[in-house]
């Protein structure tokens, strides 16, 4: 097997918005937001069906994938590689305005249903040390949850530390899927859960269509690429600031050689300006 990368934006969506692989969406959802008995997710519809982007014109970029389940409430998934500026204001729009399209009217407030937002991310943002986080709107004081309509959950991929034997719960085995699959051969002997075997068989590049691979491919080298931009504008603006540096302290130097009597033209040559 050659497992290709779920954090990438082909592979997301073919996994988790396959209309006739809807289970492993519904276990995901379950697993994170750890439903049990009449809370379980039983049916979903897949808002943003999965179908295999074109390369041209470099439109079919998939954010997210977005589901309603049988009680009205609204799942968006979205997966987020690199480390943007204002994500928590993005992230807010992206659900308020999910659940303002709703309706159309104000007099229909009442037909309002929640939205639930899970963020997976390949980098860190909260001080806190657990890889998942929950963050609810609650009463400062009571912290009790009143308004339940807005609730936001973040993995955290870098935070998610243990091995393929450490893995015990269902949402492990889905973080460390998400995490590892790329560097996999074969599926962990301990993963025994149907709906992940399902999504390590989607990530499976073996099945996968050519024009699938084309454009898998193709997103794998752009992301390298524009990576390879940023390692060289790192690199760039590094090597800049430690010649500033430099020419900083031998200027300090030079006035200090002056303020003591040396003429410039030594001062200079021991400086090599």
């Amino acid at each position: 097997m050659k497992f290709a990368d779920p954090k990438s934006d082909i592979a997301f969506k073919k996994i988790f918005a396959n209309e006739n692989k809807k289970e492993i969406l519904i276990s995901f959802l379950n697993a994170v937001l750890n439903l049990s008995g009449s809370q379980t997710i039983t049916e979903i519809e897949i808002l943003t069906p999965y179908q295999a982007p074109r390369i041209e014109g470099l439109k079919e970029t998939i954010l997210d994938v977005r589901a309603k389940d049988q009680a009205g409430i609204t799942f968006i998934v979205e997966m987020q590689v690199e480390k943007e500026p204002y994500l928590d204001k993005r992230v807010l729009y992206y659900a308020s305005k999910a659940y303002v399209n709703q309706i159309e009217k104000a007099e229909d407030y009442p037909r309002l249903n929640q939205v639930i937002f899970i963020g997976i991310l390949d980098f860190t943002i909260f001080k806190n040390p657990h890889y998942l986080s929950r963050h609810l709107i609650v009463d400062q004081k009571s912290r009790e949850q009143e308004i339940k309509d807005l609730e936001f959950n973040f993995i955290e991929l870098p935070k998610f530390k243990k091995e393929e034997s450490e893995l015990t719960t269902i949402i492990e085995k889905w973080v460390y899927f998400l995490k590892n699959a790329e560097n996999l051969k074969v599926i962990p002997a301990n993963t025994n859960v149907r709906e992940i075997e399902a999504a390590y068989a989607s990530a499976d590049q073996f099945q996968w269509s050519k024009e699938e691979l084309d454009v898998y491919d193709y997103w794998s080298m752009r992301d390298g690429q524009e990576q390879s931009r940023l390692d060289a504008a790192v690199e760039e603006g590094r090597a800049e600031g430690e010649a500033k540096g430099r020419a900083d302290e031998r200027g300090k130097v030079f006035k200090r050689l002056i303020a003591n009597g040396m003429n410039e033209k030594e001062a200079k040559t021991i400086l090599g300006i």
